[in-house]
């Protein structure tokens, strides 16, 4: 990337040791010539104490001695001390901590945290962008969301020094599509929306109007779509797409323990960012933990302390994170309605992966809300994961569970493709549940193998493997399906534990009470499972495997028992 002034990061510092005081001076012009802003680092190199500054408007001041850099480039990676911080968990530390990767990212150099340090962040406005290899080591740090002055301002942002642009020529696009009409520089995300077509319009306590049409996916330069990843939908218009090229160099982030001070701000749908945000393709975390602290008796939800946003290939890998308590405000309906908050927040990303990865909070108990939530994304995977929820809201395109645990909030989809879910135990209270609110539909096939199942936990429910309603009433901006085929093998249902006059387990909810016979119409025609494929599927109770409560609406359903 050239600066305003036009020298590259790796040329520009080695010039201007040389000339600490053009250096200074130079800087000074290409700040005004960017105007000032809170985001914005402001590098000098006075022959004085390396440190970090806030300007005057809000801007990160950095000064970097001509010796310690020649030092800090010697020795092959910097750290937080480097650039003033204490690391004592009480002095707030983030510009330090910002500073050392702006410098970081100038001169290609890792980052390592202090050995033993506790570091405190305040709620002031600050992002530290992390463009290279960081070590957060054993290092402790603290985000304390008390008091804070911009709920969306990230904490750290994991970004690319590759910039995204408006691909041009392309005026449609077809679901299953293989190629697009054009060349680019390498590896493509394509990002593409139709704003005149409004999709996932939500239904229930938290109905909206719709989002506009939207698609991921990736291309080689000769514009060849990955079809594991394929485009989804008819794109008659677009409105806007833009190309980010990806990189190809992985960057790693270990270690490390955060704890987040929980806010204390009202109980009401305004999202809190203070997070990790990990913008660039190619990314693996390794090691970390996420702790929560501080909940009271209400609180704004969280946003995500992982938000995983237009990349591809992000693996987070032997982690601990921390569900958030469930608060309630008042819904789109004027109706009461409990707050989803996240500490995991896929949006539009491709191939992320969760591996052998858990939550410090019971997965079971229900006063937490369920760990992760996503939307518009592509090959989603848990392994070796115990987690209290896997949801995908806005659909996702392939996912996959296997060698897990979910807990109270169990499996929650919408999307196409495949799904498998393989060597894990399901305790929510559907084993697929469908949401309802975007329509239950999933344009694909299950896939669920070797796997148990304990109905809610083992509550006395009447137990259903495939949750969801539809009434057929409304429009959710496509049609939506039910899974055309599902095949179950080697399924253990531990129904041990069930109400009076129980009749045995369903494959199917009932999906809509009202369809009773031919006489009901639906306004939005639901395209109904075609074939069922059981294989060694026992109950603990004993009792037979049923179709449905409603066996009117899934008579047409042939099941397969081998």
């Amino acid at each position: 990337m050239t600066t305003p002034l036009g020298f590259t990061n790796t040329t520009r510092l080695p010039f201007l040791l040389k000339y600490p005081l053009l250096w200074c001076c130079l800087l000074a012009i290409a700040t005004l010539a960017q105007g000032q802003t809170a985001s914005q680092v402001v590098f000098t190199s006075q022959n004085q104490k390396t440190q970090a500054s806030t300007g005057k408007n809000g801007e990160l001041q950095v000064n970097v001695s001509p010796k310690d850099a020649q030092a800090f480039k010697t020795r092959g990676w910097v750290k937080y001390s480097d650039f003033g911080a204490l690391g004592d968990g009480k002095t707030d530390d983030m510009n330090a901590i910002a500073a050392a990767h702006a410098f970081a990212n100038q001169q290609k150099l890792p980052v390592k945290a202090d050995e033993g340090a506790t570091y405190y962040i305040s709620g002031k406005e600050r992002t530290a962008v992390i463009r290279t290899d960081t070590d957060f080591g054993k290092a402790a740090f603290i985000i304390d969301d008390v008091d804070v002055e911009n709920r969306n301002a990230s904490v750290f942002e994991v970004s690319s020094s590759l910039k995204s642009f408006p691909l041009k020529g392309v005026t449609s696009l077809k679901r299953n599509q293989k190629k697009i009409d054009a060349t680019l520089p390498g590896p493509c995300l394509i990002t593409v929306t139709n704003s005149n077509v409004k999709h996932y319009i939500r239904y229930g306590l938290n109905q909206n109007n719709g989002v506009s049409q939207t698609d991921i996916f990736m291309v080689d330069k000769n514009g060849k779509v990955d079809m594991d990843a394929p485009i989804i939908w008819d794109f008659d218009q677009i409105t806007e797409i833009s190309a980010l090229p990806i990189d190809e160099k992985p960057l790693k982030i270990t270690g490390g323990r955060f704890t987040t001070i929980a806010n204390q701000a009202e109980s009401k749908y305004t999202y809190y960012q203070r997070n990790i945000q990990i913008r660039r393709s190619n990314v693996l975390v390794d090691g970390l933990e996420h702790h929560i602290t501080g909940e009271g008796d209400h609180g704004a939800p969280y946003g995500g302390f992982f938000s995983i946003r237009d990349c591809a290939y992000v693996t987070v890998r032997n982690t601990i994170l921390t569900g958030h308590k469930t608060y309630s405000t008042i819904g789109a309906a004027g109706k009461p309605v409990s707050m989803g908050s996240y500490d995991i927040s896929p949006n539009r990303a491709v191939n992320v992966s969760f591996i052998n990865c858990s939550q410090t909070n019971d997965i079971n108990d229900r006063t937490y809300w369920g760990i992760l939530g996503s939307n518009f994304c592509k090959n989603m995977l848990y392994d070796s994961c115990v987690f209290s929820r896997f949801d995908a809201h806005m659909g996702v395109a392939n996912a996959t569970i296997r060698n897990s645990t979910l807990g109270h909030m169990g499996i929650n989809a919408i999307g196409s493709g495949t799904f498998l879910v393989e060597n894990s135990t399901i305790r929510g209270g559907t084993l697929i549940n469908l949401r309802s609110d975007y329509g239950s539909t999933w344009q694909g096939e299950f896939v669920i193998r070797n796997c148990t199942f304990v109905p809610s936990g083992g509550r006395p429910v009447t137990a259903s493997l495939i949750g969801g309603s539809y009434s057929g009433q409304h429009d959710f901006g496509y049609t939506a399906y039910m899974p055309e085929r599902i095949t179950i093998e080697n399924l253990k249902i531990d129904d041990s534990n069930h109400p009076e006059n129980y009749q045995g387990p369903a494959i199917f909810a009932n999906f809509n009470p009202q369809m009773k016979d031919e006489s009901y119409k639906e306004q939005f025609p639901y395209v109904i499972t075609k074939e069922v494929v059981l294989k060694n599927v026992t109950t603990a109770s004993g009792k037979p495997l049923r179709i449905s409560d409603n066996s009117f609406m899934f008579r047409d359903v042939k099941v397969v028992t081998k």
